[in-house]
């Protein structure tokens, strides 16, 4: 079964059972997926299916992601795999013919010294990556690591404290 397409409009959300924080609070325009687990095996499967250099940079980054702390979900979204914050998504990464994308869903807002992101997007913004493109690998951790900090400090404490990492024993 194929898992439904969530825009960023709250009525698409909400009629797909995924939800979109509204402008009314400080979650504004938060991309959530309530549906988002500890690990997802549509994700491993999806890894799977992307061999080669290409395959293996995408892994690689999202299990950069699936490391960054104690609140990180995943789910497959728009065919490619998605890290979240409790059910905030923070970032993906998705394979195309020659490169692969580390992307950022609230790209625009996270510090980006290091000038990585491209993207002309209100909100997102990625990082292309190649085996024949040169790559500041510790920029893209801070950058990664950045992302992550950013969308916990946008979640409400009793959202973080309803998924909390099964390795942490609940603290």
């Amino acid at each position: 079964m194929a898992r439904p397409v969530c825009t960023l409009q709250s009525w698409a959300c909400a009629a797909q059972g995924e939800r979109y924080a509204g402008s009314q609070n400080h979650m504004s325009q938060l991309f959530q997926f309530p549906s988002s687990v500890k690990l997802d095996p549509d994700i491993d499967m999806w890894m799977k299916e992307h061999t080669g250099e290409l395959g293996q940079i995408a892994k690689h980054w999202f299990g950069v992601m699936r490391a960054c702390g104690d609140y990180v979900r995943e789910v497959l979204h728009d065919g490619h795999p998605t890290a979240c914050v409790a059910d905030a998504a923070f970032a993906y990464v998705n394979v195309f013919k020659a490169h692969v994308n580390v992307g950022f869903f609230r790209g625009t807002e996270i510090a980006d010294p290091d000038r990585l992101l491209e993207g002309t997007g209100k909100f997102m913004r990625h990082v292309k990556l190649s085996p024949a493109r040169d790559l500041d690998a510790p920029a893209l951790l801070r950058l990664i690591g950045r992302a992550y900090a950013d969308m916990k400090a946008r979640l409400p404490a009793e959202l973080l404290q309803a998924s909390p990492d099964p390795r942490s024993n609940g603290k």
